[in-house]
């Protein structure tokens, strides 16, 4: 537990605070107190229930979600404080195939901001570090120094979208390049769907937080310090309509993999009708000249089997023909000529 405590007018943060000088430190509403509670360890959470219940008075209902760390992203208001659950990324652990996220809850009063989680946070650690230099984000008030807490776990999705974008690209260059079914790509797009799905799952709930946050809902947050959290929530608007995206792009990628698939399976299927197309009439002859019957045109003649096979080769060979005049056999890939800018520019002055 740390305690963060800006008097009116300070040149510094004071720290070292005991729970005993809380009840004291919040009586003064020119005072902003910041209390950042860890849940790590069981003491640590046995010690920070006792302060929300016993020193803040806050809801049991909002303890009891407080201290859970499976809950969505919510808001709640209530008389003197409102509640709400953000979700942060993991840096370390979350991937493009392995989204995960940690539970940050706090509560926010007029002079007073109270953080609860099980996890480190890399947001936290940064505000802690710049109010220890800076007490500008104090000397706003409550709600501004929460906005920086919210502003930086925004901001750290970021670099998270950026890898789908590329995980993204990258599967589609491999579904269009690969040369047979691979189960293996396709796990991986359905990992990275599931990411996907639940980056838009979390996005949209959080931008519901934010979104009541930034529109005078709550008498706790200043009209002066609004325009922040709306800034917040333009940057989580785009992450979700980017997850949005997403989801249909990795949505379309199992409709690629399926028609790759299928493609290559009747190219399969066309050499195999083809050659059967061929040995057809080669197995008619082959079957006629083999029956046991006296009198057959051809049979006792010297040049029997070399006309029968030569027949058979000119078959052979006009239906390779016939075949390939049709394209449906030995095609090419069609190339591309790309159009040279200067020569474009030249044929149009030319032209004019």
């Amino acid at each position: 537990m740390e305690i963060f405590l800006y008097r009116k007018g300070a040149a510094g943060i004071e720290e070292g605070f005991t729970v005993k000088q809380l009840p004291e430190l919040l009586a003064d509403e020119t005072n902003v107190v910041w209390i950042d509670l860890q849940g790590e360890t069981f003491e640590q959470a046995k010690v920070a229930k006792d302060i929300l219940l016993n020193i803040f008075k806050f809801h049991y209902l909002t303890v009891e979600d407080c201290l859970e760390t499976r809950n969505q992203p919510k808001v709640e208001a209530f008389t003197n404080y409102i509640y709400f659950i953000i979700h942060g990324i993991k840096p370390k652990a979350t991937s493009s195939t392995n989204f995960t996220t940690k539970e940050l809850d706090g509560y926010l009063g007029k002079n007073f901001v109270v953080t609860f989680h099980t996890e480190r946070f890399q947001s936290i650690k940064a505000v802690k570090t710049q109010i220890r230099n800076n007490t500008f984000s104090c000397e706003r008030g409550a709600a501004y120094l929460l906005h920086q807490i919210l502003d930086r776990i925004v901001d750290l999705y970021m670099p998270v979208i950026d890898d789908f974008e590329v995980a993204i690209n990258t599967l589609e260059d491999r579904v269009f390049t690969m040369k047979k079914s691979d189960n293996k790509l396709l796990e991986e797009i359905m990992d990275l769907r599931r990411s996907v799905v639940r980056l838009k799952r979390i996005s949209v709930r959080q931008l519901d937080v934010l979104y009541r946050m930034s529109n005078h809902e709550f008498p706790q947050i200043p009209a002066h310090i609004i325009p922040f959290y709306r800034d917040v929530h333009d940057h989580l608007l785009r992450i979700s309509d980017l997850s949005e995206s997403y989801r249909d792009l990795v949505n379309g990628l199992f409709d690629i993999h399926f028609s790759v698939t299928a493609n290559k399976t009747n190219e399969v299927m066309k050499i195999l009708a083809v050659f059967s197309s061929i040995m057809l009439p080669l197995s008619l002859i082959a079957g006629i000249y083999g029956m046991n019957f006296e009198n057959m045109p051809e049979l006792h003649s010297p040049y029997g089997y070399a006309g029968a096979l030569t027949l058979m080769f000119a078959i052979a060979a006009g239906l390779m023909f016939y075949f390939w005049r049709k394209g449906w056999i030995f095609e090419k890939d069609e190339q591309i000529i790309e159009a040279n800018p200067a020569e474009d520019i030249h044929t149009t002055r030319i032209n004019d």
